[in-house]
């Protein structure tokens, strides 16, 4: 006697296709999360970078301020009054803006140079300087404004005034000084945003925040301090 054959029933078979289903809706959901997740680990990436470009060129140019050469500031001849005020800020509703007068390492056209012996002599010049005379040293300045507004951070020079972006994405970018208690003292005692006498400035801490414009991270807020060689002794 031939065997009875019998296949799936309709209940088998649309139970079989919803476990299928579950599988494979399953298996997407992870795929989707790694891929939302490598796009996030990407975004953060991106960020820092450029946190780091902009604190890297920041870090450097405030540990140069008031680099002028050998001789103190009050010794150079024919010094510009923005040597006597290598740190300005200022604050407003729409921009944020930072000063600096610091020593050219860049290797471009100076806005200033400073010609001395580095035992009694020092003369400045607008601009790069004559040759030196033997047992003379050239010393280059720039000054540089960074500026944030707009969402950006811009930079700008007296010789290029047209601001050029740095960063976008930028929600905040906070400014305090590090001031001693008084002029011979080398310690940071505190923390302001306008201090008073820009003479006690020995360093500069900024705070900046990015902002991913596809959402896919947080903002994400970096913090650094620079000491302001030159008068640390």
């Amino acid at each position: 006697m031939r065997g009875q054959v019998r296949g799936f029933s309709l209940i088998e078979l649309l139970l079989a296709m919803a476990v299928g289903l579950i599988l494979v809706l399953g298996v997407s959901q992870v795929a989707i999360s790694a891929r939302a997740t490598h796009a996030s680990q990407q975004a953060a990436m991106l960020l820092q970078d450029d946190a780091r470009f902009v604190l890297g060129k920041l870090i450097q140019d405030i540990r140069q301020v008031g680099m002028f050469g050998c001789q103190a500031t009050a010794s150079i001849d024919n010094a510009p009054p923005a040597f006597d005020r290598p740190v300005v800020w200022n604050t407003g509703s729409a921009s944020t803006s930072l000063t600096l007068v610091t020593a050219d390492s860049g290797g471009g056209k100076p806005d200033w140079t400073v010609v001395s012996d580095c035992t009694g002599t020092a003369q400045a010049y607008a601009g790069s300087a004559p040759a030196p005379a033997p047992g003379q040293i050239r010393f280059a300045a720039r000054q540089l404004t960074y500026t944030f507004e707009a969402g950006q951070l811009k930079i700008s020079t007296p010789a290029a005034p047209a601001k050029a972006v740095l960063t976008d994405n930028v929600q905040r970018f906070d400014i305090s000084f590090g001031v001693a208690d008084k002029p011979s003292s080398l310690t940071v005692a505190r923390y302001d945003p306008s201090p008073a006498d820009a003479s006690l400035i020995r360093s500069v801490r900024i705070q900046m925040t990015l902002q991913d414009p596809t959402g896919r991270v947080k903002d994400q807020t970096y913090s650094v301090v620079a000491a302001l060689r030159n008068r640390l002794g």
